[in-house]
């Protein structure tokens, strides 16, 4: 019999990029569709405390995706917003669960929590050791809160309450909304829109030193799954595939898979954000044997058929 058998599972932002293939991969880990409950925000405004109380009765687990997210720029101008509404969710949320009685409370978290200078590879024991990147702070501190919350919840009232931290996702199905975008989607639009129109420049942020670590969804999804399963412990636990590329790698990665022959213009008055980013992922391969199965350039090629695919591009 599976963990998930006859289990209510709550699952906010389950309609979403990463919320879609948690779904699927609860399924295939032996939930029950049927019992898998996907709020959606138009519906449900987890802002709201009524709400919150009312989404967890009779629920046994929460997996809490739910988030407002954006690239740079949209960070820059929304500092407030991203702020108030990803904190106000989570706490809300988690204190809600708390006194239904709910199981086990699964915070997902991001990346942006950690200082801008951390050492790479990123060690969970690093998370306080500074401040984050300036324009993630107020959406890396609001959902790093989940992390307080949940060791104070466990230390009081027995909670179970777990907190990952996944590194950037990339992958079908991702936001292509160049107002809101991340750094893979954002490039792959304004690639596949130069190969279309024949353009002669493609303009970038930043400088390309900085670097990333890109985590395909599908494998999230799987290690956000495997650590509902089976991790019951207080502290944060990295999800990624301790990899790391550059930007200006990135770029060039994606020009020849484009086929793109004209001239990348590096715009070096945009932030490049937080300088380097690469995960160590010991800890989730020691505690619930979570290792990433898919290859960047393998990743990537599937991204951007994709969205090619589905804007007719081709």
């Amino acid at each position: 019999m599976s963990y998930f058998t006859g289990k209510r599972i709550l699952l906010t932002g389950g309609a979403g990029f990463l919320g879609t293939k948690v779904q699927e991969e609860l399924v295939r880990h032996g939930a029950d569709p049927n019992l898998i409950v996907v709020p959606r925000s138009r519906d449900l405004d987890l802002r709201v405390w009524e709400n919150c109380v009312k989404v967890v009765e009779n629920i046994d687990i929460v997996i809490h995706l739910a988030a407002k997210v954006g690239g740079i720029g949209y960070n820059q101008e929304h500092p407030g917003e991203l702020f108030y509404e990803n904190a106000i969710m989570g706490i809300q949320l988690m204190e809600a669960a708390r006194q239904a009685g709910v199981e086990k409370f699964v915070a997902v978290g991001t990346i942006c929590a950690y200082p801008k200078f951390t050492p790479v590879p990123f060690k969970e024991e690093d998370l306080w050791n500074g401040y984050p990147e300036e324009t993630n702070a107020p959406y890396g501190l609001a959902k790093k809160m989940m992390l307080v919350q949940a060791q104070a919840y466990r230390q009081q009232y027995g909670f179970n309450a777990i907190y990952l931290l996944p590194v950037n996702l990339y992958g079908p199905g991702d936001n292509f909304d160049p107002a809101s975008s991340h750094v893979i989607p954002a490039l792959i639009r304004k690639f596949a829109e130069a190969v279309k129109n024949s353009d002669e420049t493609v303009e970038v942020w930043g400088t390309g030193q900085a670097s990333r670590e890109f985590f395909y969804v599908d494998d999230a999804a799987r290690g956000i799954v495997m650590a509902t399963e089976r991790y019951d412990g207080p502290e944060p636990v990295n999800l990624g595939a301790g990899m790391e590329i550059t930007i200006r790698e990135l770029v060039e990665e994606l020009k020849e898979i484009s086929g793109f022959e004209g001239e990348i213009v590096w715009d070096e008055t945009r932030p490049d954000g937080q300088p380097r980013r690469c995960l160590d992922v010991g800890r989730a391969r020691e505690l619930f044997e979570f290792t990433a199965e898919t290859g960047f350039d393998d990743g990537l090629s599937r991204t951007y058929s994709w969205y090619t695919s589905i804007r007719e591009f081709t």
